[in-house]
This record gives C-alpha cells, structure tokens and sequence, in this order.
C-alpha cells in the first residue's frame, strides 16, 4: 500500500522505484508479483494484437508517424552523418537541443499549412473525411531543401497578415 501511495502522490516515479527494486542482490516477492504482472500485461497485448486486425492498423499507423519523425530528425541532421561526435556533454545537450528546435519549428509550420490546405478543400467542396485525416503526420520535409541559401526579408514578412498563399496543384 505504501508503494502504490508513492507512486500515486507523486513521491517517487515508477521507473525510480523499479531501478530501486531491481538494484537489490536479492529479489523481494515485491519485484516478482510485479514482473509477473509485467508479462501477463504483456501476453494480453501481444493476443489482442494478433486478434484484432483494426488494432494492429492503429498500432502501425502510430509505428509510422514514429518512423516519420526519425526521418525528419535524419534528414535535418545529415553532418557528421547524423551522429553527435563531441564528446563534451554541453555541447552534445546544445546540439541535441537545436536539432529538436528546428524538428519542431518544421512540425509547427507543416501543421498551419496542412490545416489551411484543409479547409481550403473543403471550401471548394472536395470531400474530407475526418477519418482520412488521422493518417497524416505533420513531419513532412520534402519541400525543405537542406542545402540552399536561404534569405530572409524581415520587413516584408513582418507587414504580411495571414499565412502565405497556398501553392495551387
């Protein structure tokens, strides 16, 4: 009970009690109920996974968008082929930190755009299914070009009101 009041008030963190649980030389019966536990939780998933085919669909499409995350990290990292090569730890919490700027700021402004792409479609009368939707991801960059010069004219993007047109297909 002391353990489940921990956890629950907010006292210790679940991944602070396990690594104290499993730092122990001798097991407790504590930490085997709970392994236990563990893999009946698991077992359960894994049969509800093989079971139901609308579930594994859900589980692949979160799988994927993971996937399209990494890609956009890699694709954004590419010097020093996508590895952190200082050693100091400073330095690898700056890089680490600028990385997820610029991943964020690309998410930020693929999610404006696609909602105005969005209602813009919808506008025009094109179908679309809110059911559709769930299966994009806002990690897109093929329209990013790592390599250019880029150039930023802050006087003319600072009197623009709104979002840039939307390019027409």
């Amino acid at each position: 009970m002391r353990v489940a009041d921990s956890l629950h008030l907010g006292y210790v963190t679940a991944s602070l009690f396990i690594s104290k649980l499993q730092a122990r030389p001798q097991q407790n019966f504590l930490t085997r109920v709970l392994q236990e536990y563990g893999k009946l939780e698991k077992t359960i998933f894994i049969l509800h996974y093989i079971q139901d085919p609308v579930f594994r669909r859900i589980i692949n499409l979160q799988l994927n968008k993971g996937e399209q995350l990494h890609s956009l990290r890699q694709f954004i990292h590419f010097a020093n082929e996508g590895k952190i090569r200082t050693h100091l730890e400073e330095e690898q919490i700056n890089e680490a930190s600028c990385l997820n700027l610029v991943v964020n700021a690309i998410i930020l402004w693929n999610t404006v755009y696609m909602q105005a792409i969005i209602e813009q479609l919808r506008k025009e009368g094109y179908p679309v299914n809110d059911d559709d939707l769930k299966h994009l991801g806002p990690a897109r960059y093929e329209h990013i070009n790592p390599y250019g010069h880029y150039t930023f004219n802050v006087q003319q993007e600072s009197e623009r009101k709104g979002l840039r047109p939307l390019r027409q297909p």
